[in-house]
């Protein structure tokens, strides 16, 4: 999780602790939820930065593959055109 997003709600917590109880149990669930979603969201975000680095190494392969068959592509012509003459 972000160090500063843990920090805050660390000192949330601490603030909580002088509130009357009904309403610090309602404050506590939504600091839980808040910490769920944060750790949903690194985890989507550790999984995009995953698939982003899978989808720039295809993209140098294609573009290796493309360039190898533009020079075979160019020798054929060539092969061709000497054949011809």
């Amino acid at each position: 999780m972000n160090e500063g997003i843990e920090k805050k709600l660390n000192e949330l917590v601490k603030e909580i602790g002088s509130i009357p109880t009904p309403q610090k149990k309602k404050l506590f669930t939504l600091i839980k939820r808040t910490d769920d979603c944060q750790k949903k969201l690194d985890k989507s975000i550790d999984g995009l930065q995953d698939s982003l680095d899978s989808l720039r190494l295809s993209v140098k392969y294609l573009i290796f593959d493309l360039e190898a068959t533009r020079r075979e592509n160019s020798q054929l012509k060539k092969a061709l055109e000497d054949k011809n003459k």
